[in-house]
């Protein structure tokens, strides 16, 4: 099953790089946020990835083109130009670095990958959330629900908004100032079938477009999450998840 990631928005403002760098491209503990999304997903033996790139989508590309040369120690010889590697280190993974387009919205990214995703279902994660959910469970439980979508839900943190949902876990089409009973939010993961893609039109979120298109159906599902789930939106939301990974309590790192 492969994972799309969501790594296509503009400049980001959580770093102190003076040029600007995608989001994701920003670093805890040494690595991208890119990199501990991946591995938190290689955890669950889901190896496959297609990245949505936008901004900067180059430094993606060679950031993986040149993946096995950074995490390997080697010895160059100038003179004969040469390189030799020892203790390679790599990861198993496949992936497929794709420029969504600079200004696209998060739907029609996703639509712009389809002849990428040949699988009945597939996973959508945002490039800027770190979390803790259990995604076989998650996987488990769209299947069971046998719906086009499922959206991970979690508490809110307090500047997210909240989203309507039923008691079987269905969202219902939010009316504008209609009040939310139990308050629950998009935490940035969705498992979603191929059905998905014939919604996926126009300049739109991804959320919205499922949510305009899907929820009336009753096609939209959520998986309840009450762990560790965090947006890193901020440059202190980050230097956060980088105290909590130099001190080996990282929630996502497992």
């Amino acid at each position: 099953m492969k994972v799309v990631i969501l790594a296509g928005g503009q400049r980001s403002t959580i770093s102190n790089e003076q040029e600007g760098i995608p989001k994701p491209m920003a670093e805890i503990g040494g690595k991208p946020m890119l990199w501990h999304i991946m591995k938190s997903f290689s955890a669950y033996g889901l190896n496959e990835f297609i990245i949505c790139g936008g901004y900067k989508v180059d430094m993606i590309k060679e950031y993986f083109m040149d993946y096995y040369i950074y995490q390997s120690d080697i010895t160059v010889d100038l003179l004969t130009n040469t390189i030799e590697i020892h203790k390679n280190r790599t990861e198993d993974w496949k992936v497929t670095v794709v420029d969504t387009g600079l200004y696209s919205a998060t739907g029609q990214r996703v639509a712009r990958i389809r002849e990428y995703i040949e699988e009945d279902t597939f996973l959508v994660v945002s490039g800027d959330c770190l979390f803790d959910i259990d995604v076989n469970r998650m996987i488990d439980h769209h299947k069971e629900q046998g719906r086009i979508a499922t959206m991970a839900v979690a508490r809110p943190t307090g500047r997210n908004e909240a989203l309507d949902i039923d008691a079987v876990g269905l969202i219902r089409k939010i009316q504008q100032n209609e009040p939310v009973n139990e308050a629950w939010t998009n935490a940035c993961l969705y498992v979603l079938d191929r059905k998905v893609f014939d919604v996926l039109q126009g300049d739109y979120s991804l959320e919205k477009l499922l949510t305009d298109n899907l929820a009336e159906k009753e096609q939209l599902t959520t998986y309840k999450h009450k762990g560790f789930w965090t947006p890193v939106e901020t440059y202190r939301d980050r230097v956060n998840m980088e105290n909590l990974w130099n001190a080996g309590i990282a929630p996502w790192a497992g």
